[in-house]
């Protein structure tokens, strides 16, 4: 049996496993431990069990991942996504589907601070949701938004996807964060002018909220005051990064003591609070590098089969246009987000999409970006969005599945548009590193 041969069969094992509800985590490093036994022999499959944790969790900017997960704990804990929906509503509401508006930006900006696709779309559904719904607005756009506004958080810094891809892609971190940023902006300026357009054409849409003209300069202003903490860790995290004074890891390390100082002073989080973010935080990091030793696993076998260098040696003599290949990818993440979290799409397709790609002489940076917005994609198409499930979960049997599913419809239409310009514009992922 040739290597290639091993490794689609390898490839479609574990997708059978995870399709039989196996974890991730476990499926991953099962099927590379027989993988080694079959080419090399039990010696060689136990010593790669043996040393590959080690080589994973040793890894120095992996340390960034710990930090962003703390720091988008305790920013979560603290309760500051009310606050940024409160302040965004005050400003915002005068839009045409102002409230809608104001979901969509507080998302964007609980996002900064989170790095979390479902934990911002769960917690907006908590908050927006709720003031929607009374102010008349219908069912699919309270909902499509905020489950829609939360794959931002994959993009905008900390970003816990760009993270591994650069680990797995052997680029740099600080850049790919930084050039998730412009990405990031223009998805949410999509939507946002998606949402504008959409209720001046269909007022039933979102009924206009009564202001209270008197009182909302004053409120606006004031609303500001308990927001200030988030903007700071966002300006410190990215001009640290941009400048090039912080790695990523001393940049999550500084973003989760300012979040805890911040809270503290305002008194917004207690040592129950603390302590229950220290343990979500330990447990996502475990679970993120328990599926990652195992991708490294698998990343080992496909190149002792020779797979990887056989499929490029395949693919670049071909001369095919690289965004026949970029689409083509597209359609393979697509396919994956409608049944698996994220993280897992990320680590079980790097080691075969990375080395297709460096034999395509693309722009690296560029790809890790086109690569998370896909995925990110697929948290919202049926039949298992995550993040429409986490919306659902939130808002009960009051709203329907297929009402949330046809709520993201039109951002769906946005995201597109965004993906279009970003395979046809590069220079809006290459930019900003470009100018560190």
């Amino acid at each position: 049996m040739d290597g290639l041969t091993l490794s689609l069969i390898c490839l479609a094992a574990v997708l059978v496993l995870i399709a039989l509800r196996m974890p991730i985590g476990v499926a991953l490093p099962v099927v590379s431990l027989v993988g080694f036994w079959y080419l090399k022999g039990t010696a060689t499959a136990l010593s790669v069990v043996r040393e590959a944790p080690y080589a994973f969790a040793a890894n120095w900017d992996l340390s960034a991942i710990p930090m962003f997960v703390l720091m988008g704990s305790i920013v979560f804990a603290s309760g500051i996504a009310g606050a940024l929906f409160h302040s965004a509503r005050l400003w915002l509401s005068g839009l045409p589907g102002g409230l809608a508006v104001a979901a969509n930006i507080a998302s964007a900006g609980f996002a900064a601070g989170c790095g979390s696709s479902m934990a911002s779309a769960a917690a907006m559904s908590r908050l927006a949701v709720p003031e929607m719904r009374k102010a008349g607005y219908q069912d699919g756009l309270a909902t499509g938004v905020v489950a829609s506004a939360g794959t931002i958080a994959a993009l905008i810094p900390p970003s816990i996807l760009l993270v591994l891809y650069g680990i797995f892609a052997e680029t740099s971190i600080a850049d790919l964060l930084i050039a998730g940023i412009i990405p990031g902006i223009l998805t949410a300026l999509a939507y946002t002018f998606m949402i504008i357009v959409r209720c001046s054409l269909q007022p039933d849409l979102a009924p206009k909220v009564d202001i209270d003209i008197e009182n909302l300069r004053r409120e606006r202003w004031r609303s500001l005051g308990q927001i200030w903490p988030l903007i700071v860790i966002i300006v410190a995290i990215i001009g640290g990064i941009y400048t090039g004074s912080i790695t990523p890891t001393e940049a999550g390390a500084a973003g989760s003591l300012l979040a805890l100082v911040m809270a503290v002073l305002q008194r917004r989080i207690d040592l129950k609070g603390f302590l229950g973010a220290v343990r979500e935080a330990m447990v996502t990091t475990a679970q993120i590098f328990f599926v990652g030793i195992g991708a490294l696993m698998f990343t080992r076998l496909l190149s002792l089969s020779g797979a990887s260098q056989m499929l490029s040696d395949m693919i670049a003599p071909l001369g095919l246009d690289p965004v026949l290949i970029i689409l083509a990818i597209s359609v393979i993440y697509l396919i994956l987000g409608m049944f698996l979290d994220p993280i897992g799409i990320m680590l079980i397709t790097m080691p075969v999409f990375i080395p297709l790609i460096q034999a395509m002489d693309m722009n690296m940076i560029w790809f890790g970006v086109i690569v998370v917005k896909f995925i990110e994609i697929g948290m919202l198409t049926p039949p298992l969005g995550f993040n429409v499930f986490v919306v659902k979960g939130v808002v009960g049997e009051s709203i329907s599945l297929g009402t949330i599913f046809r709520g993201v419809g039109w951002f769906l239409v946005c995201d597109v548009v965004v993906v279009a310009l970003m395979i046809i514009f590069p220079e809006l992922s290459t930019f900003l590193p470009d100018l560190m």
